[in-house]
């Protein structure tokens, strides 16, 4: 056997039996019936979800700019996996595109852990410059080498704690409790600098472990609260805002290098176009969410965020000592000032 094969063999390993036959009936890379091209869209958000949304308007401009001669098919709710299974396949050309949150992209390409670190951004205004501008694109591209190029940036909000039978005031009300976090060394170490006990839990099981008192609580965007009926189960949800973690739209490069010029031009001019429209569809959401969630007797609880900001200093100073690249990122992103910012 060709050595070459090993790695991209030994990636398939990650994936379940039903990913694996399904990758292997994509394997071709993008697909094209006569003169149409056709690229698959995998990702895990349902269909009604304002990301979701973004993906399908990205569609619809590829289809727009390319006068049919390129479409996309987009594939959610995990229906080709998860997302670090959908990153895998892309890495061995298995699958065109995916959508997945940055956090899960941290264990791919460590630049992206800097969107990880807490209160990075003073503001919205101040994110999307950033996202939107210089620092942002190199990110996006930082995982090429890797096999996996990121187009644009999709807004998923601010993450704050909720939970069962206690409010989050001040980080010293966090001691002891389980909170539920993504598989991210950055979210984990935060939560653990907080006092809680960090604890990964698939976001498919997360409703059934709340359920079952096995976390006490979660951290998430209010979209995210509402779509998956969390608020159920919680009594509190206090607005820390302690991270912004954007979602990614990317193209495995493998699919990348066989398009034209003129494709790629279609592909990420939708994208860009794509992130402008998703941005509103995020700020309904969020609105629509919150109304929903307070009506149904949560309790919104809006601390003092200096006391977190001061809680988590350490976290900044371990990155500058180990991890001086992810550290760099950061010190651009917070001395980053632009007319607008305020």
């Amino acid at each position: 056997m060709d050595s070459a094969l090993l790695p991209s063999l030994r990636r398939f390993s990650a994936v379940p039996l039903g990913g694996l036959l399904l990758g292997l009936l994509l394997f071709t890379g993008c697909g094209s019936e006569a003169d149409t091209t056709t690229l698959r869209l995998g990702h895990g958000m349902a269909p009604a979800h304002p990301v979701s949304k973004g993906m399908r308007y990205f569609a619809h401009t590829v289809d727009s700019l390319s006068d049919g001669k390129m479409n996309v098919e987009i594939y959610p709710s995990e229906q080709l996996g998860t997302e670090r299974q959908c990153l895998e396949l892309l890495q061995i050309g298995s699958l065109d595109m995916a959508k997945v949150s940055s956090a899960v992209l941290e264990g791919f390409s460590r630049d992206y852990r800097v969107f990880g670190l807490p209160y990075v951004f003073r503001n919205d205004k101040h994110r999307f410059n950033v996202l939107e501008g210089e620092i942002g694109r190199e990110i996006l591209l930082s995982g090429q080498d890797v096999w996996l190029r990121g187009l644009t940036y999709y807004d998923a909000g601010s993450r704050s704690f909720y939970t069962a039978d206690t409010p989050i005031r001040e980080p010293a009300d966090l001691k002891g409790l389980k909170i539920r976090v993504q598989q991210s060394p950055v979210a984990i170490q935060m939560v653990q600098e907080l006092g809680a006990q960090a604890t990964p839990i698939s976001f498919g099981e997360l409703y059934t472990a709340l359920q079952q008192g096995v976390v006490e609580g979660a951290e998430n965007n209010p979209p995210s609260l509402h779509s998956t009926r969390h608020y159920e189960l919680v009594d509190y949800y206090s607005l820390d805002q302690h991270t912004s973690p954007p979602d990614v739209l990317l193209i495995s490069t493998h699919t990348w290098e066989d398009l034209t010029e003129q494709q790629r031009s279609w592909v990420q001019t939708a994208a860009d176009a794509s992130l402008q429209k998703q941005k509103a569809y995020w700020a309904q959401a969020e609105r629509e969410a919150m109304k929903v969630v307070k009506e149904a007797g949560v309790e919104i609880v809006r601390p003092d965020k200096s006391k977190f900001v001061e809680a988590v200093q350490p976290l900044y100073e371990q990155y500058r000592k180990n991890q001086p690249r992810v550290y760099e990122l950061f010190q651009r992103i917070r001395n980053l000032h632009s007319s607008d910012d305020s």
